[in-house]
């Protein structure tokens, strides 16, 4: 497959699908925190989503970064258009115009997802660099 048809097949799949997350991993597999939070904004939502992982081949996510404008992974697109990234989408789903974009409601707190006064918490970030290393003199 060559760049333009990996670009006609991201922008068919944009087109397609009312809700499209291009992200790192599967929403059952994310890998990374931001795909995570992104994938996890929408499930918690109960929406219907396609989601691709551009993993597999780094011009997928040259392709789409041409496409969209956006460089940074995961985007969200919604009946065609850009929504944007992890902090917009979680910002949005904590707000509750992420639910009203999508014609949802928002859910209840004892279902399982954030209140809407917290943030949707970020992983911690592990680094195999020793703390000492990280310390100033």
């Amino acid at each position: 497959m060559d760049n333009a048809e990996i670009r006609d097949f991201i922008d068919s799949s944009i087109k397609e699908n009312e809700v499209m997350l291009f992200m790192k991993g599967t929403p059952e597999a994310p890998a990374c925190g931001f795909s995570m939070r992104t994938s996890g904004a929408l499930n918690a939502l109960g929406v219907r989503y396609a989601a691709l992982d551009i993993l597999p081949d780094p011009r997928i996510r040259e392709e789409l970064s041409g496409l969209s404008g956006w460089p940074t992974i995961p985007q969200l697109f919604v009946k065609g258009e850009l929504v944007g990234g992890c902090d917009i989408v979680v910002e949005m789903y904590e707000n509750g115009e992420l639910a009203e974009l999508l014609g949802v409601e928002m859910p209840e707190e004892d279902e399982g997802a954030p209140a809407e006064d917290e943030p949707v918490e970020l992983p911690q970030q592990q680094s195999n660099i020793p703390l000492e290393n990280n310390l100033k003199s």
